[in-house]
């Protein structure tokens, strides 16, 4: 959600599906221009095309129901999605000799707060695409209603991203929801109470991005302009160096260390918050990278808590699982029930509304800050010392700084340019696991995190 929302205002409005085909064509006319002019992205392909268009061939004879499910490391994911349906797909149709339907499309579900910090526009194009959404935080039943019946009985397949919300990493998934996998069980119920022979599947899409070039000296850039950001002298000799790898990890292993004192120190001093002693005079990068990843961990964990303690919440599950409990919180807070007609609130009202909004916006910034760092480890570069990893890495400072001075943190600097690799995995019957599911609640619960779990797997096995 955006930083610039400071007033109590009406409730969010679930966003209905309104698919028009005219505006799908022209997003399809448009789509390759549009990646070219605001995306670094100059390639993208797609390994097992041929699995994909013989599932759309059996969805259109009517013998399945499926979901995409997408991995999400960065927002330009749908747009990658949107070029294997509206061009790639085709190409491999044609040569398969397979006669596809056009358009080749999904619906899809999307997070109700997409429009709050991308424009209200983005709501009305994703509504015409035939989006439905969804609000993650809590049992939205009218947009789960919704997500159920466009499964079941919509125009095309369906997709989403087991994730909820990108990660920006490219090569770890962070912990699925089990939304995913209830709506499959769901569709599969609704088809049998109607009679309907379709099979239901979940089809896992991994999604991965690499630069063309390895952009080593935009890297290096970027690096100099984070730590001046953030007060940290350099020895001009380190920036001087031809950058690579070896000679840009210690900068960026420093940069985060200060990072991390700036922040335990801001916590400690302004908000009376106890951090575990974790400091060490270590000088080997394994030391120091385990030494900051318990930091960082007990540093997120206290910021959630910021948050938490505001909205009375108790800290419960995953850290992504935490946040979206404060995001639910925080929007409550400002969206509420009493401000659909304003006219009956009194000046003294809506001045005391807007205090409360403005205060819950100011606690869920600490919230925001911990989303950005929710699938970091502290180990992800030396694991495996790509370029990919190193820039990825490195963008999430750059927008935990972006967040701290309250600049715009969703368009993200770009450091080379890019080529996307789209891979179809092999589709997960739900169908098949369905009786097991319906035995009784208990059941139900166990086939659903199972499923959860097989999904995930899957997912990591396409990285």
């Amino acid at each position: 959600m955006s930083d610039v929302i400071y007033q109590a205002q009406a409730p969010l409005e679930f966003i209905p599906p309104a698919f028009n085909p005219l505006i799908l064509r022209g997003f399809h006319l448009l789509l390759p221009s549009w990646i070219n002019w605001q995306t670094a992205i100059t390639q993208i392909e797609a390994d097992n095309v041929e699995v994909l268009v013989d599932l759309y061939r059996q969805f259109q004879e009517g013998k399945i129901r499926f979901m995409l499910a997408f991995r999400h490391p960065k927002t330009d994911d749908p747009f990658c999605l949107g070029y294997l349906f509206s061009q790639i797909m085709p190409k491999v149709a044609r040569q398969q000799n397979a006669a596809l339907q056009l358009p080749i499309h999904a619906h899809f579900i999307y997070d109700r707060g997409i429009p709050l910090w991308a424009g209200a526009y983005t709501g009305w194009i994703a509504s015409h695409l035939g989006g439905t959404s969804i609000q993650r935080g809590k049992a939205d039943w009218t947009g789960l209603r919704s997500a159920r019946d466009l499964f079941a009985n919509g125009k095309f397949p369906m997709a989403a991203a087991p994730e909820g919300a990108t990660n920006g990493l490219s090569e770890i998934i962070s912990p699925l929801e089990p939304g995913i996998s209830q709506l499959g069980f769901w569709c599969a119920e609704d088809l049998q109470k109607l009679g309907r022979s379709e099979q239901v599947l979940i089809v896992p899409v991994g999604m991965k991005y690499s630069y063309v070039a390895a952009p080593w000296q935009a890297i290096a850039d970027l690096l100099s302009e984070l730590e001046a950001a953030s007060g940290l002298v350099v020895n001009p000799k380190e920036q001087s160096q031809h950058p690579c790898l070896e000679s840009l990890y210690p900068r960026l292993l420093t940069l985060a260390e200060h990072l991390l004192s700036l922040m335990e120190k801001f916590y400690t001093q302004f908000y009376h918050q106890t951090l575990p002693n974790t400091k060490t005079t270590a000088t080997e990068t394994s030391n120091r990278n385990e030494i900051l990843a318990m930091r960082l961990q007990a540093l997120l964990n206290t910021a959630l808590q910021i948050s938490e303690q505001y909205f009375n919440l108790q800290p419960k599950g995953e850290l992504s699982d935490r946040c979206r409990r404060v995001e639910q919180a925080g929007w409550n807070y400002i969206f509420r029930e009493e401000y659909k007609d304003i006219k009956t609130l009194s000046p003294v009202e809506k001045a005391l509304g807007d205090r409360v909004a403005n205060e819950a916006n100011s606690r869920m910034w600490h919230m925001r800050l911990v989303e950005s760092f929710v699938a970091v480890s502290g180990s992800y570069i030396r694991e495996k010392p790509t370029v990919e990893r190193f820039a990825e890495t490195t963008l999430i400072l750059w927008k935990m700084i972006a967040r701290i001075k309250g600049d715009k943190a969703t368009q993200l600097p770009q450091l080379g340019k890019q080529r996307v690799k789209i891979t179809i995995g092999k589709p997960i019957s739900v169908s098949e696991r369905y009786p097991v599911y319906k035995e009784n609640r208990l059941s139900a619960r166990q086939a659903v995190a199972d499923l959860t779990n097989d999904l995930q797997q899957a997912m990591e096995n396409l990285i």
